[in-house]
C-alpha cells in the first residue's frame, strides 16, 4: 500500500493543486445550480427549443447578440454546465494520475457518470418536453454537488493528515446526521416536483394555508380557488399540488427538529470534535434562514430571485449535512477500530466487570 504523506509540506504539489481544483469545481457547480434555479424560477427552461445546438448554432458559437431575455438565462446555464462537465473530466483524470486511494478514484468515476447523466437529462428535458425529467435533473444536480464537495474534502491535506489519530465514537450523532441528510433529500424531491409543475404557488399564504392550519381541498373548494387564480392570471391548481406543498411544509418542520437535535447532541457530546460542533450549529442556522426564505418566497408570490435563493440555500444545507455525516461515519470507523465507546457505555461495561 502506498504511504500517505502526514504533513502538508510533504504532500506533493500535484496533490495540493488537485484539492484546490476540486474546490474550484465545487464553486462552479454551485453557480450552475443557482443558474438552473433562475431558469426554472423565471420559467424560461424551453426558451431555447433545441439541444445540444442553440437555435441551430453550435452552442459555443451562438452570437452574443442573441443572448437576450430568457435565452440569456437558458444559454448561459448550458455553457456553465459544459464547463462543469469538462472540469469534472479533468478532475477525475487528475485523481487517477496522482491519488493512489482506490475509493477516491471511485468517487471520481461517480462524478463523471453523474455529470454525463445530468447533461443527458437536461437535453432530454428540452427535446422530449417532459417536466418529469426536470425533477430528476434537479435532484441529480444536488447529488452531484455533494459528490464534488466530498472529493474536495478528501483531497485536502488536513483530511489526509487526520485519520486513525482521532478518538471519538459518533454513535447517535451519526444516526441523526444520516436521518437529516435523508430527510433533506426527500425535501429536495418534493421541491423539485413543485417547481417543475410550473403552476406557481398552490398555497398563496403562510404560515396558514388559505387561512387555515389545514386547507379544505374538496371539489367545491378547488373550483372556488381556481376561479380566483384564473381571475388573477394564474394557472389553475389541484388538490394534489396543494397537499404537495403542505408536505413540503411538514418536512421542513422535520428538518428543523432534526437539525436542532443534531446541533444540541453535538455540543453536549463529550469529546466531540470542535469542527463537527461548528458544522452542526451552522446547519441549524442555515435551516432557520431557509425557512425564512421559504416564507419570503410565498409572501413575494414566488419572486424569481427569492425562490432561487431558497433553492441555493437548500443546496448548501445538503452539502454541509452530507459532509458532516461523512465526517461522523469516518470518526466512528476509526473509533471502533480502537474499541472506543461513549462514557455511559464504558460505565456499563465497568459495572459488568465489577459484577463478575
Amino acid at each position: 500500500m502506498a504511504s500517505i504523506p502526514q504533513s502538508k509540506s510533504s504532500l506533493p504539489w500535484s496533490r495540493r493543486a488537485l484539492h484546490f481544483f476540486a474546490i474550484l469545481t465545487g464553486v462552479v457547480t454551485f453557480i450552475l445550480l443557482t443558474s438552473g434555479g433562475l431558469v426554472t424560477s423565471k420559467g424560461v427552461g424551453m426558451t431555447v427549443p433545441d439541444w445540444p445546438s442553440t437555435f441551430g448554432y453550435n452552442m459555443f458559437l451562438f452570437p452574443i447578440s442573441g443572448w437576450v431575455g430568457g435565452v440569456f438565462y437558458e444559454h448561459t446555464h448550458r455553457l456553465i454546465a459544459s464547463g462543469v462537465g469538462l472540469m469534472t473530466l479533468a478532475l477525475a483524470g487528475w485523481i487517477f494520475a496522482v491519488d493512489p486511494r482506490r475509493w477516491v478514484r471511485v468517487l471520481g468515476i461517480a462524478a463523471v457518470a453523474g455529470v454525463i447523466l445530468q447533461g443527458v437529462l437536461g437535453g432530454l428535458r428540452v427535446t422530449l418536453i417532459k417536466n418529469e425529467i426536470g425533477i430528476f435533473h434537479g435532484t441529480l444536480g444536488q447529488s452531484f454537488f455533494l459528490t464534488i464537495a466530498v472529493i474536495a474534502v478528501v483531497t485536502s491535506p488536513a483530511f489526509i493528515r487526520s485519520g486513525n489519530n482521532e478518538r471519538f465514537l459518533a454513535g447517535p450523532l451519526r444516526g441523526l446526521a444520516l436521518a437529516l441528510l435523508i430527510t433533506i433529500f426527500v425535501q429536495l424531491g418534493i421541491a423539485a416536483t413543485m417547481r417543475h409543475a410550473h403552476l406557481g404557488l398552490s398555497i398563496p399564504d403562510f404560515p396558514l394555508a388559505y387561512g387555515k392550519v389545514l386547507p379544505t381541498t374538496d371539489a367545491a373548494a378547488i373550483d372556488q380557488i381556481n376561479v380566483v387564480r384564473v381571475a388573477d392570471g394564474k394557472m389553475p391548481t389541484t388538490a394534489t399540488q396543494i397537499w404537495l406543498q403542505m408536505k413540503h411544509r411538514f418536512v421542513a418542520i422535520g428538518i428543523f427538529a432534526l437539525a436542532l437535535a443534531l446541533a444540541v447532541a453535538a455540543w453536549r457530546a463529550r469529546g466531540c470534535p470542535r469542527d463537527v460542533r461548528i458544522k452542526t450549529a451552522v446547519i441549524f442556522c442555515l435551516v432557520i434562514a431557509q425557512i425564512a426564505l421559504g416564507a419570503w418566497t410565498v409572501w413575494s408570490d414566488k419572486a424569481a430571485d427569492v425562490a432561487t435563493a431558497h433553492q441555493a440555500m437548500g443546496a448548501l444545507i445538503l452539502m454541509l449535512t452530507g459532509l458532516t455525516a461523512f465526517r461522523l461515519f469516518r470518526l466512528d470507523h476509526f473509533a471502533r477500530q480502537h474499541e472506543l465507546d461513549f462514557p455511559t457505555r464504558s460505565l456499563r461495561h465497568a459495572e459488568v466487570v465489577e459484577a463478575r
